[in-house]
């Protein structure tokens, strides 16, 4: 059985989280859709909000199951017997980031391996702090975060 992680803070969870999301689970047996909750962050949702938004969006798929980790992600690989995390990338920026990542937990970890997808095209420039920021506004975040998360979203930001 190949089992995969998704790792993300998922503050909140986007529409390119979901697409990858789905794209993954036609590709492996169980994937693991993981939300950090790292104390040294500040994040716009507490860890269990953010855990309950990735629960709804992974219900549809039998195969995934979210779940929340405060540890190191290798760790978490490591308790569930994965050998692969799979990381979404939009840009070079990106790349040049989760690719530094993936060396710091190759480190840690030589059996866990890292492949990275880009995002589909209609996604490429959805960022977190930016949907944030529009909700805050009041801007139509609707295209770009999933009804439940749109939601949750506009209420703790302000906007309508």
């Amino acid at each position: 059985m190949l089992t995969v992680l998704f790792p993300g803070s998922f503050d909140p969870p986007t529409n390119v989280h979901l697409n990858i999301i789905h794209r993954i689970s036609g590709i492996y047996d169980k994937v693991y859709v993981v939300v950090a909750d790292n104390s040294a962050k500040s994040y716009t949702f507490d860890a269990k909000e953010r855990l309950t938004m990735a629960e709804e969006l992974v219900e549809p798929y039998e195969n995934v199951e979210a779940r929340l980790w405060s540890g190191l992600i290798v760790r978490f690989a490591e308790d569930v017997g994965a050998r692969l995390m799979v990381r979404g990338v939009r840009a070079l920026a990106d790349f040049n980031y989760e690719f530094e990542l993936s060396m710091v937990n190759r480190g840690l970890s030589p059996l866990v391996e890292t492949i990275f997808i880009p995002t589909d095209p209609q996604y490429f420039v959805l960022r977190s702090s930016a949907i944030k920021e529009l909700a805050r506004l009041g801007g139509d975040i609707t295209t770009m975060v999933p009804p439940n998360v749109a939601k949750r979203l506009q209420s703790k930001m302000g906007g309508s």
